[in-house]
């Protein structure tokens, strides 16, 4: 059975669906205004494996992800390109789609856009209003946190605690400081869309609430994102949802991974350390980066480093050697090692489960025939159970070799020039040979039809 820690209960719980043959699971995606970074990343990997585990135990899994298509976030960075917003999120979102393809994940079954569920959110506006739980002031309209005896549950946060300014924006019109915006104006300039309250735009809380209800239905299984969105956008999404439709649950359970640090800093622009993944997959290919992003268990900070790529090539390295010496057998229906599902279904523990993974390459070593081949398809399930083996292993070895490390024409000269040393007796200069293509990631072995080489990084 899948457990799973519930961040409103704060406790790790069985996992069980409101329809056992329909499993629904939203994930907040990016607001396109920019490249995203290392720890817009981590989501993507993390929920993609669940999406593995949960597709591994129920006949169907709905895995919707959203694009914030309009926020102020675009607008601003839309005029100081001077371009048109909808032209500057269509290039995010062809860069997001670059970045998800590269790391190995998944094709999400829903991908709801926010400038495409506007009537949802005008509809959910009118109800919060008609039902005394949000106003009209300045020409915005807001929820009224004092309205809903359950606000600050999701977060731990009580309202009298929340300060004005902390990540809520501070405003007169305001009847509480904690109140938030569910549609606002625009200026003539900016884009909006003709509504009972004004022409003006959605407030990114009520964007994902509505193609949650619209796609989803008023009540989900699982809803993730970065730790960094418990409080306040899914304590306000919680809110505004419950209240515009009494009686359903919103959300049956809530998980959230946990940040991602730079050599033990916070990434921020200010520091010049924040890592994006388009520039990181020029020097890395993007399994990489994904094994990386799973090396802590997602509930953990992961601090991104430079030890942290190399223990994770090192990792894969081992993995696809022992899947390439078996022969490179496909699982077809061939389930994971049980130790290693046990792992995942333990709160997605990836850790171990690399732990288990990492154990049956060194196994394979030391069995025979059919054995063998059963394990490495064994060994093949589980890595593909997290997106891993997405190529075949030569292919994995020849694309992950370092950018200085010999081309193919200067592996076969030294090759020659080692097996002359040979001939002449000069063993020596043969092993010296030998050693330095191995330093360069290159291991030679001598059969005998002559010698062979190939890539193990």
């Amino acid at each position: 059975m899948l457990h799973l820690y519930d961040t409103a209960t704060r406790k790790k719980v069985a996992f069980a669906p409101l329809d056992p043959e329909r499993v629904t699971l939203y994930v907040c995606g990016p607001t396109v205004y920019d490249h995203i970074h290392i720890g817009n990343a981590r989501p993507l990997v993390v929920f993609d494996v669940l999406v593995h585990v949960l597709r591994s135990l129920y006949p169907q899994v709905v895995y919707a992800r959203n694009l914030t298509d309009i926020d102020d976030k675009i607008l601003d960075r839309a005029e100081q390109e001077n371009c048109r917003y909808d032209e500057l999120t269509a290039r995010y979102i062809e860069a997001f789609h670059e970045v998800c393809a590269a790391l190995g994940s998944l094709e999400v079954d829903l991908e709801p856009r926010a400038t495409e569920t506007i009537p949802a959110m005008l509809e959910m506006t009118q109800t919060l209003l008609d039902s005394g739980h949000a106003y009209e002031a300045d020409g915005h309209v807001l929820f009224a946190v004092d309205s809903f005896d359950g606000y600050g549950e999701l977060s731990g946060r009580r309202v009298e605690e929340m300060h004005p300014g902390a990540r809520v924006e501070v405003a007169d019109y305001k009847r509480n400081p904690a109140d938030f915006v569910l549609w606002k104006p625009s200026t003539p300039e900016q884009p909006g869309w003709d509504s009972p309250f004004g022409r003006g735009r959605p407030g990114w809380h009520l964007e994902c609430s509505c193609m949650i209800a619209h796609h989803l239905g008023p009540t989900i299984d699982i809803h993730g994102g970065g730790q960094d969105l418990v409080f306040p956008h899914h304590e306000n999404e919680r809110a505004q949802s419950c209240c515009a439709y009494p009686g359903e649950s919103f959300v049956r359970l809530w998980m959230h991974n946990g940040y991602v640090t730079v050599d033990g800093e916070k990434m921020a622009k200010s520091i010049g350390n924040v890592r994006q993944v388009r520039e990181l997959l020029e020097r890395h290919p993007g399994e990489l980066l994904r094994l990386a992003l799973l090396h802590a268990h997602y509930r953990k900070p992961l601090d991104w480093t430079d030890d942290l790529l190399h223990q994770a090539r090192q990792i894969l390295d081992r993995l696809y050697r022992a899947w390439q010496d078996a022969g490179s057998p496909e699982p077809d229906e061939t389930e994971p090692d049980a130790e290693f599902l046990q792992a995942l279904l333990d709160d997605l523990n990836t850790p171990l489960a690399l732990q288990h993974l990492r154990h049956e390459a060194a196994a394979l070593a030391h069995l025979q025939g059919t054995q063998r081949t059963e394990a490495a398809r064994r060994l093949c399930a589980g890595a593909r159970m997290l997106g891993l083996f997405g190529s075949a292993a030569e292919d994995w070895f020849h694309a992950g070799a370092a950018t200085d490390s010999l081309d193919d024409a200067e592996i076969e000269a030294l090759l020659a020039e080692r097996q002359a040393a040979r001939e002449n007796g000069d063993y020596a200069a043969a092993d010296r040979i030998r050693d330095q293509l191995l330093e360069a990631g290159i291991a030679v072995e001598d059969l005998a039809d002559g010698s062979h080489w190939r890539r193990v990084r």
